[in-house]
């Protein structure tokens, strides 16, 4: 048999064609063929053919993919293939394997859901087909796997497991098909056959296999033997000694090598080594220090024996903190890289998350990057707009799930996207801001009615949105195809659901089928939406609440690779010379400068997992592969990448969304092999790069606080008593509420709070004191009715409740132990004109409460239910409201009242808590109260003057010490800007 390497830092591909293409000429119509391990293989090594021909004219050989499931490729086994049975569909396998989860009587405390079940059929699934590529027969094996100990305990599994063992294989009997591994396997064996008896007459390889299943070394053993067969492997370290070799454990990059020779029944010694040219010079020294820091257990003993210093020429460290910084400073380092021309560098990372960063962190270098390495199907946008469509329809349109489906770039609903998210942005503002609308669209078309006198308008003019009930009306047609919240065959529901998307896609000028399934992320998407349509017809109706988690289980673990379509960039936009790859894509490439990035444990290398069936002594009992095979596999692509550029940077953020991360155990290796040696790895300079980038070059200017003069035409002429504090302490609200008529949007689906809390309590209060019965009976129930009438969530209602029972009890109890009023008069409006110089001012006001005594004194009342105001506040003015609204009463400013003196001001402070209310009287000695009135209509009128000459800025939070506890336009006056160099400067 011929079977040779090509040694780990030299370019495989570039060595297979070279030696290719140098061997003997072919004869007749076919060059022969050359097997690679996958489809992704192939293409690469079809580029390192046209590479090598630079442009000449030559026959070349077809590359055939022998490792993917998909066997569309393997026509290579002749008639074989005609006595098979066809592989049943991977989608109506995992629909049928679903059913069978779902029918399992009694194996679940509850009954799972569809979209439950079908990560557990796709376990099941996964199990089958290892359990065929390593030749185990699991209705035999299975039964063993346990120990006796656990016998009673396996037997429940065991008989959950009898899917696999008999139910899935009688299914299979009966629709006469295959398991797709199974027809792969038998089709590897029969090929294996074929070659055997007729070996073919043209050359044929294969080549870049690091590891493989029975049926594949078969193919490889008829290969070798072939008169002008060749096996070639990529990176057999023979620098290791036979022990280490014989003795490796699973998690060594070598182990799938050893067993793929082992199988081969070829010793080491005995391979070719293929020493091919290569322009990419990987440092001499690399592959030693990459092959110790490998070293299984009983290898380590030459750690201490060694002193001599590595090797490090071309390897660096990057140790960032996050990883957005680690994505900003790789991104850096690969556009350094490509400042020479033609240099190559390309970011090899399985960490998806990190690749999008580092591609969106070199647009800003102006850098589009070839991110070869696939996106999860699920993450598309025509996909994640399919499962916003249904999660908007299963909730019943709830504000939150609707705006997201209205607002995605793919919304259009008949008009220009634009223009839908311009009446969607209107529809938000009149109807989904504040408390949820009713459910559906009869739901909304209701609290569109009850808004209709809302101001209608717009900054998304000249956007020109469209009126909100046509807008209504087309949303409704859209969704007309979807069965609503009813049960429905799973088919049903997914039709109704493309046909809603494709209605819901459609713009004044493009259907929406074009819209939706363009590129290759639509192509596939369509591809999976048929296949569900197709083969879920078997399983049982589902309701539509269902359909978003089953899209998401459906489409897990799928990857669309080609160019992305949506972004408005073609093909030609992406730079030549710098890659995005993820670790099977970077097999077998070279290139002069590469980053390995996200080296923390359970990312490279992943966390290992025998599945939810067997553990793994289990696994081993049944002749399994155990899951540290997957280590060993992200270890050979270290390893692999490691020697795949002259330059190599190893980066390993501290941190992983939050949390404190654990470098890779290579890493770790690596730093314990050079520490023996007094070495340590050098650090890439491009964190200290990054902290110089957004770095002013001058000394850093704290940004002032903003003081807005607006003309004096413009100023507010009437504001309210509670205004009038917010004026006090932070004038810039007034200035961004009056006069740049900036208001905050209530929250989506806003929940009730403290000022819902008080509009009860003001409301329950206004109804008992209106009314003729004055006990705590009476007061609790108005209460109650008020709570009723304002439909909170159950649990907040719930929480109230007896809180404001506890308020009536206060009340009721505080009522008896004061002077019985005369005359009260509740929610009183009021407004003072004051003529100044400058023109006249309106003070309003609407007080809570306004009792008068036999005598015609007032007290003012007013219920709060948060913090009370300190009294010191109170007597100097910062807290001014009572005090106002009594100076008002005086002049006569309540329609309903004569003018009065008022005698007392009250704050109730009503909670419900334990202490169920708290009363406090202001100012602290009653006899400041006159003055207090008078001094306030006097500071009133200064301030007025004061904001009436066109120098006074509209400040924000002027006093520190008396700046409010909230404010919607903090971050509009940017305080927290500003207001650290003014704490850091001791003002």
């Amino acid at each position: 048999m011929k079977i040779a390497t090509i040694p780990g830092a030299r370019p495989f591909l570039e060595g297979v064609a070279e030696r290719w293409l140098a061997g003997p000429g072919v004869t007749g119509d076919e060059a022969g063929l050359i097997l690679v391990p996958g489809r992704r293989a192939a293409r690469a090594l079809m580029e390192a053919f046209l590479r090598r021909l630079d442009g000449r004219a030559a026959l070349l050989p077809r590359i055939v993919s022998i490792g993917d499931v998909d066997e569309d490729d393997l026509a290579i086994a002749g008639d074989a293939t005609l006595s098979l049975p066809p592989a049943v569909d991977p989608v109506r396998r995992m629909a049928v394997l679903a059913m069978l989860v779902l029918k399992a009587d009694g194996a679940f405390i509850a009954a799972p859901t569809i979209d439950q079940a079908w990560p557990l059929a796709r376990a099941l699934a996964e199990l089958m087909d290892d359990a065929e590529r390593s030749g185990v027969d699991l209705r035999e094996r299975l039964p063993q796997a346990a120990e006796p100990r656990f016998a009673a305990h396996w037997h429940q599994t065991l008989t959950f497991l009898e899917i696999v063992t008999h139910a899935w294989p009688n299914w299979l009997d009966e629709q006469g098909m295959m398991n797709p591994v199974a027809r792969q396997v038998a089709l590897h064996r029969a090929q294996a056959q074929a070659w055997r008896a007729h070996p073919p007459s043209v050359p044929l390889w294969a080549v870049g296999f690091a590891d493989g299943m029975a049926s594949v070394c078969a193919v490889l053993q008829a290969a070798a033997s072939a008169p002008q067969g060749q096996v070639v492997l990529p990176g057999v370290d023979l620098s290791l000694s036979d022990a280490v070799w014989d003795s490796l454990p699973d998690s060594h990059p070598q182990a799938g090598l050893r067993r793929l020779l082992h199988d081969l029944e070829v010793d080491r010694a005995a391979l070719d080594v293929w020493e091919t040219g290569s322009g990419k010079d990987v440092p001499a020294g690399r592959p030693a220090l990459v092959s110790r820091a490998m070293l299984p257990a009983m290898g380590l003993s030459d750690w201490g024996r060694e002193r001599a210093p590595l090797d490090l020429t071309g390897l660096t460290r990057l140790d960032a903190t996050d990883q957005q910084q680690e994505a900003a400073a790789i991104a850096m380092i690969l556009r350094d890289g490509i400042r020479e021309a033609g240099r190559e560098v390309a970011l090899v990372t399985p960490d998806r998350g990190l690749a999008r960063r580092v591609a969106t962190e070199l647009l800003r270098y102006g850098v589009v990057a070839d991110d070869s390495a696939g996106e999860a199907l699920a993450l598309t946008p025509a996909a994640v707009f399919l499962r916003l469509l249904a999660e908007a329809v299963s909730s019943d349109l709830a504000p939150v799930a609707l705006l997201a489906v209205l607002k995605h770039p793919l919304a259009a609903l008949g008009l220009t996207p634009g223009d839908c998210r311009a009446s969607a942005r209107r529809l938000e503002r009149l109807v989904l801001r504040g408390p949820a609308p009713p459910p559906g669209i009869e739901g909304l078309r209701a609290a569109l009615r009850d808004d209709e006198a809302i101001d209608a308008a717009s900054a998304d003019r000249p956007d020109l949105p469209e009126a909100v009930d046509s807008f209504l009306d087309r949303l409704a047609a859209a969704l007309r195809p979807c069965p609503g919240r009813r049960t429905a065959p799973l088919p049903d529901l997914l039709i109704g659901l493309v046909q809603a998307a494709e209605a819901l896609a459609t713009t004044d000028t493009q259907p929406g089928a074009e819209r939706l399934w363009l590129g290759a992320e639509g192509h596939a998407l369509s591809r999976q939406i048929a296949a569900l349509i197709a083969h879920t017809d078997l399983l049982p109706p589902q309701s539509f609440d269902q359909l978003p988690a089953f899209l998401l289980s459906a489409m897990a673990g799928q990857m669309v690779f080609g160019q992305r379509v949506l972004q408005g960039r073609d093909g030609e936009a992406l730079h030549p010379r710098v890659s995005i790859l993820g670790v099977l894509e970077a097999r077998l490439q070279f290139a002069d400068l590469v980053v390995l990035g996200g080296l923390n444990e359970g990312i490279w290398p992943p966390a290992t997992d025998p599945g939810p069936w067997l553990s793994r002594p289990m696994r081993t009992r049944t002749g399994l592969p155990s899951p540290e095979r997957l280590i060993g596999v992200a270890a050979h692509d270290f390893s692999t990448a490691m020697l795949s550029a002259p330059q190599v940077v190893l980066s390993s953020p501290a941190r992983r969304d939050g949390a404190p991360a654990v470098p890779a155990r290579w890493l770790v290796r690596i730093d314990a092999l050079l520490g023996g040696r007094g070495q340590r790895l050098p650090v890439h300079p491009a964190l200290s790069w990054h902290a110089r980038l957004d770095q002013p070059d001058g000394p850093a200017r704290p940004v002032s606080a903003p003081e807005p003069r607006p003309p004096v035409a413009r100023r507010p002429r009437r504001l309210s008593v509670t205004e009038i504090e917010t004026w006090l302490r932070d004038p810039y609200a007034i200035y961004a509420r009056h006069i740049l008529k900036l208001r905050a949007l209530p929250a989506l689906e806003e929940a009730a709070d403290r000022s819902d809390i008080g509009v009860i309590i003001h409301a329950g209060l206004d109804g008992w004191l209106k009314s003729d019965r004055r006990d705590e009976a009476a007061l609790a129930a108005s209460l109650h009715h008020a709570l009723d009438a304002r439909h909170l969530r159950p649990a907040l209602e719930a929480w109230w409740r007896p809180r404001l029972s506890r308020i009536a009890q206060w009340v009721t109890e505080r009522e008896a132990t004061r002077a019985r009023p005369v005359r009260i008069e509740t929610e009183a409006k009021g407004a003072l004109t004051m003529e100044l110089p400058t023109g006249a001012f309106r003070l309003s006001a609407r007080a809570d409460r306004i009792e008068l005594d036999a005598e015609g004194a007032a007290t003012i009342i007013d219920y709060k239910t948060g913090t009370l105001p300190a009294q010191k506040d109170v007597e100097t003015g910062w807290s001014s409201q009572l005090v106002l609204e009594a100076a008002m009463l005086r002049e006569g400013a309540f329609a309903q009242l004569d003018p009065a003196e008022t005698a007392q001001l009250l704050y109730w402070r009503l909670t419900g808590d334990r202490d169920r209310g708290e009363e406090l009287s202001v100012p602290k000695d009653p006899a400041m109260l006159s003055d207090l009135v008078e001094q306030a209509i006097v500071r009133l009128r200064g301030r007025v003057a004061q904001f009436d000459r066109p120098e006074t800025p509209y400040r924000s939070h002027p006093h520190p010490s008396q700046a409010p506890r909230y404010t919607d336009y903090a971050l509009l006056a940017r305080v927290p800007e500003w207001s650290v160099a003014r704490e850091e400067g001791g003002e």
